[in-house]
């Protein structure tokens, strides 16, 4: 792929978790701990991995049981715990999807300015990518700590502000249907991905223009979606 200069005034956004990284696993194992910790049953793999995207309190207020007695702030608490101490452990991994660094890689050549909108804290996000050498591709960054969470579409809006971008040549990459909404609410193009954390039908219906397979489909996708050469 080489560089065009008809692609610098366009905007991709990738989702974190579930995107560009596998850390399901991970989340499941902290959440888990964090119920049991307060003698609560976990809930069903499926549920935690279906809250990934989210801001971590309106997750866990998504996953407490409607007649929990527990303070959802002592469960945030805990959970950060547990997978602070996860993420110290000299095996812990985060890898990224398959694909993603040269994808990451391909876009920066040929022009596109790349950002991430993720439920992650700042600090969270700014390991993840550095543990990875890829924080170079973005030149910008909206986390948990920058506004409200998913699909509220505000950070999604600061980040198109930010490059000068417009919202008509932006796009969002994400597997979750808290990112296909905020594109859509923010009048960006929505882009799914389909080895996430929800269905590539749930995408569809909250408002995924297409679905990708895998990484090497993305630049074709955007080609499509904006005709330029």
């Amino acid at each position: 792929m080489t560089r065009s200069t008809s692609w610098q005034d366009y905007l991709v956004v990738f989702d974190c978790d579930g995107t560009l990284i596998d850390s399901g696993h991970n989340i499941v194992t902290a959440m888990c701990e964090a119920w049991r910790r307060y003698d609560l049953e976990p809930p069903p793999a499926n549920d935690i991995r279906r809250i990934v995207g989210l801001k971590l309190d309106e997750a866990i207020c998504k996953l407490m049981p409607p007649d929990c007695d527990i303070d959802s702030d002592k469960l945030v608490d805990a959970y950060i715990e547990a997978f602070s101490r996860f993420r110290d452990q000299p095996d812990y991994v985060e890898p990224l999807y398959p694909g993603i660094a040269e994808c990451l890689n391909d876009l920066s050549k040929a022009g596109f300015q790349l950002g991430v909108a993720t439920g992650k804290s700042r600090r969270g996000l700014a390991r993840t990518l550095g543990q990875h050498g890829i924080e170079k591709h973005f030149s910008v960054l909206k986390t948990a700590d920058d506004g409200p969470g998913k699909p509220n579409p505000d950070i999604l809006l600061d980040a198109i502000a930010e490059t000068g971008a417009a919202a008509e040549t932006t796009a969002m990459i994400g597997d979750t249907i808290y990112d296909m909404i905020m594109a859509k609410d923010a009048s960006a193009a929505a882009i799914g991905v389909d080895w996430g954390y929800h269905e590539a039908e749930e995408l569809k219906d909250a408002g995924a223009r297409t679905i990708l397979n895998n990484c090497s489909e993305l630049y074709p996708a955007l080609q499509n979606l904006w005709r330029t050469p």
